[in-house]
C-alpha cells in the first residue's frame, strides 16, 4: 500500500514525495482513512512511528478545498512543548506547500507580538502550547468558534506536565461540533477519562502494544557509581568514535554539570531544559542538529519534543522515575525505520526505577559487564524522616538552588547597604544654592519653619541674592526675593522681549501667604467699629445691623413686677436675662464666617502679629 492508496490528493502526494516519503507507516496506514472521512480518531502509538503525518495530511485535505475570507482558524494543534510545536509547524509546512493555506505557531518563552502579527494576517492553521495560546485568547487576539478539525498530540505527556486543567479551558472555547484526533504513547486511566468526555463514536487505531519500545532500539545497561558516570560517557564517546548523542538527565543542575564535565574533557556539549530561555533552546537544538555540538544534554522537557534524523545514540545518565519516561526517551533514536542504541547508566540507589522499567518493558535489558568503571558503592541508599529513599541527584540539585538563592541573597543585601550607604553620603553633604537662588534666605525660611533660629532682616538675607544676580539686559534689579529668581531664569536670546519684572507678581508664593495671612488673622476689636468704610458710607444699614446696634429694650411686663420692690440707689438691680437676650447670646456665639478685616487708618495690617509670617516678608514698607 502507498499513499496514493489512503486516498490523499494529488497536491499532499507530490509534498510527500519531495520529503523522501514512499510508503506510509502502519499509524498512517490505521489513522488517514478514518480522519478523511471525518471520523473522530483515537491513535496509541508510541513516539517516532509518523504520528504527525498521520493527522497532518487529512487536516490539509479536508481544508484546501477552500480558503474563505477573511480567513479564520478552522483547525487547531495542541502539543505539551515549544520544541514538539516547532517541529509540527515545520512539516505543515512541508506537506502544504502546494496548497493555498496558511499555518501558523505560537508558543511561550519568547514576545508574542510577531505571533500576534501572524494571526492578524489570518490563519488556517494553528499550532500551539496550552499556557500562550489562553494567554492570547484572554487578550482577545484570538477567535476559536470557527474550529472544524482538534487535535491533542502527546496527551498523557499533557497530563504528566500538568496541562489537564490548561486542556479542559480549551476544550470549553471550542465549538460543540468538531472533528477530534487524538493521540497518545500512553493509555493511563487519566488520559481514557479524558477521551471518554471528548470523543464521540471514535476509531481506535493501535499500532504496537501501549507503551513497548521500538524493536529497532538496541538497549544496554551499564551499573556504575555516580561519580564515575561522566567518566564512562565520556568514555563511550571516545571509544565508540560517536558522532552525536542524546543524554538525558535527571535535573536542570544536573545537565548544567555534565555539560562543564564534558567540555573540561574536550568534548563539545550544550544543555536545554526549562530554565534555559527559548532562544538558548532552539540555538543549542540548531547546534546540535547541524553537528556543531556532539552531545546535547535535555531533561524530560524534551523527551517528546526533539526529532533529529537518524540519531545514532540516546544516554539515559539517570534512570526516570516514570517507567514510561524510559520509553519515550529512548524513542528519540531509531526513528522512521533507522537503527539506533540506547545506553542506560544505573547507580546502586537507582535499582528499584530499573525494576518498574523492566517490568512494564516484560523484558530484562542486557547489562555490560565488563568495562572500566565497574560499581564499588554498595552502601544502602539514604531515606528521611518517613522512610523514602533520598535520590542523590535531587538532594544535590536542591543544594545547588539553596546556596544559589544565598547567594542571590547576598548580593541582594550588598547592593541595598550600598544604596543606604550612598543615600546618607548623598544626605551628609552640602548642596550647593542654585544660580540666582538665595542660599541665605532659604536657610533661615527652613529654620524659621522647623521652629528653630533666629530672624534675620530683610536686608541681610536678600543682600548676597541682589549682588550674585545680574540685571538682565540693563533693567534695575527689582526688591524681594522673587525679582532676582524670575530674572535669573530668563533666557538669554535677544530675540525675546524685555520684560519688567519689578512689579510684584500676584501669583508669588509671599503674596499667597500674605493674603493667606489677612484671612487667618484674629479679629482685633471686641465691638465693631462704628466707622464705616469711605465705600460704605453713603450705604443704609441693614435691619439686623441696626438690631444689633440698638441697645435691649426693657420689657413693661419685667418692670412692673420690680416696682414693688424696695429702691436702692447706690446699687443697680441685677435682672435676670430676658428670652431675646438669650437668643440674643445664642446668635453671637455661633461661628460666624471669617470675613477680611476693614483696612483703615485705625488698623494696622493682620501681619503685623507676633504670630504671623512676618520672618517671610523681607520687602515690607515699615
Amino acid at each position: 500500500m502507498n499513499f496514493r492508496d489512503l486516498g490523499l490528493t494529488a497536491p499532499i502526494l507530490k509534498a510527500l514525495t519531495q520529503e523522501g516519503y514512499t510508503d506510509p507507516t502502519p499509524i498512517q496506514r490505521k489513522a488517514i482513512p478514518p480522519a478523511l472521512a471525518g471520523r473522530d480518531v483515537l491513535g496509541c502509538a508510541q513516539t517516532g512511528t509518523g504520528k504527525t503525518c498521520a493527522f497532518a495530511a487529512p487536516i490539509l485535505q479536508r481544508l484546501g478545498g477552500r480558503a474563505p475570507k477573511p480567513r479564520v482558524i478552522r483547525a487547531l494543534i495542541l502539543t505539551p512543548t515549544r520544541e514538539l510545536a516547532i517541529q509540527i509547524q515545520d512539516s505543515f509546512v512541508a506537506y502544504g506547500r502546494n496548497l493555498p493555506l496558511r499555518s501558523a505557531v505560537i508558543f511561550g518563552g519568547v514576545g508574542q507580538q510577531p505571533q500576534v502579527d501572524a494571526i492578524r494576517k489570518g490563519l488556517d492553521i494553528l499550532v500551539a502550547t496550552p499556557g500562550r495560546l489562553l494567554d492570547l485568547q484572554g487578550q482577545g487576539l484570538i477567535d476559536l468558534s470557527h474550529i472544524e478539525i482538534f487535535v491533542l498530540d502527546e496527551a498523557d505527556r499533557m497530563l504528566d506536565m500538568g496541562f489537564v486543567h490548561d486542556v479542559k479551558r480549551v476544550l470549553k472555547l471550542l465549538p460543540e461540533k468538531k472533528q477530534t484526533l487524538f493521540f497518545s504513547a500512553t493509555m493511563p486511566p487519566e488520559v481514557m477519562g479524558l477521551v471518554n468526555g471528548l470523543l464521540h463514536d471514535y476509531v481506535r487505531v493501535a499500532v504496537d502494544p501501549v507503551s513497548s519500545p521500538v524493536e529497532v532500539i538496541k538497549q544496554s545497561l551499564y551499573y556504575v557509581d555516580k561519580s564515575n558516570k561522566t567518566k564512562l560517557l565520556a568514555h563511550l564517546m571516545e571509544e565508540r568514535k560517536i558522532s552525536s548523542a542524546l543524554v538525558f538527565s535527571r535535573t536542570k543542575h544536573g545537565a548544567n554539570r555534565i555539560v562543564q564535565d564534558l567540555v573540561k574533557r574536550g568534548i563539545s556539549a550544550a544543555a536545554i531544559h526549562g530554565n534555559k530561555s527559548q532562544t538558548a533552546r532552539v540555538q543549542a537544538l540548531n547546534d546540535f542538529k547541524a553537528g556543531r555540538v556532539r552531545v546535547l544534554c535535555a531533561t524530560d522537557i524534551a523527551a517528546r519534543g526533539i526529532d533529529i534524523d537518524q540519531l545514532p545514540f540516546v544516554f539515559n545518565y539517570n534512570l526516570p522515575d516514570v517507567p514510561e519516561t524510559y520509553v519515550h526517551r529512548i524513542g528519540r533514536t531509531g526513528r522512521a525505520g533507522h537503527e539506533g542504541e540506547a545506553v542506560s547508566f544505573c547507580q546502586f540507589d537507582e535499582k528499584d526505577e530499573l525494576k518498574a522499567i523492566e517490568k512494564l518493558l516484560g523484558r530484562p535489558i542486557p547489562v555490560v559487564e565488563h568495562h572500566p568503571f565497574p560499581m564499588e558503592n554498595l552502601d544502602p541508599p539514604k531515606k528521611d524522616k518517613r522512610g523514602r529513599v533520598v535520590n542523590a541527584e535531587d538532594a544535590e540539585a536542591r543544594a545547588a538552588a539553596k546556596e544559589k538563592r544565598r547567594q542571590k541573597d547576598e548580593l541582594n543585601k550588598a547592593r541595598a547597604d550600598e544604596r543606604k550607604k550612598a543615600a546618607a553620603q548623598a544626605a551628609a553633604a552640602p548642596v550647593p544654592p542654585a544660580p540666582g537662588e538665595e542660599a541665605g534666605a532659604k536657610k533661615k525660611r527652613c529654620r524659621k519653619k522647623s521652629g528653630g533660629g533666629q530672624e534675620l532682616p530683610a536686608a541681610e538675607t536678600a543682600a548676597p541674592a541682589r549682588e550674585e544676580a545680574p540685571a538682565p539686559r540693563g533693567k534695575p534689579v527689582g526688591r524681594g526675593v522673587r525679582q532676582g529668581r524670575l530674572q535669573d531664569t530668563m533666557p538669554d536670546d535677544p530675540s525675546m522681549p524685555v520684560t519688567d519684572f519689578c512689579k510684584p507678581n500676584p501669583l508669588d508664593s509671599d503674596v499667597i501667604m500674605d493674603a493667606t495671612a489677612r484671612l487667618l488673622a484674629p479679629r482685633r476689636p471686641t465691638v465693631r467699629p462704628q466707622v464705616q468704610p469711605q465705600s460704605q458710607q453713603g450705604a443704609q444699614p441693614s435691619k439686623k445691623q441696626d438690631k444689633k446696634q440698638r441697645p435691649a429694650r426693657q420689657k413693661p411686663r419685667r418692670q412692673g413686677k420690680k416696682q414693688g420692690a424696695p429702691v436702692q440707689p447706690e446699687k443697680e438691680p441685677v435682672l435676670p436675662p430676658s428670652l431675646s437676650e438669650k437668643r440674643k447670646r445664642r446668635r453671637d456665639d455661633r461661628p460666624r464666617p471669617i470675613e477680611a478685616p476693614l483696612r483703615s487708618d485705625r488698623q494696622k495690617d493682620s501681619t503685623q502679629h507676633k504670630s504671623l509670617m512676618r520672618p517671610y516678608y523681607l520687602h515690607g514698607d515699615d
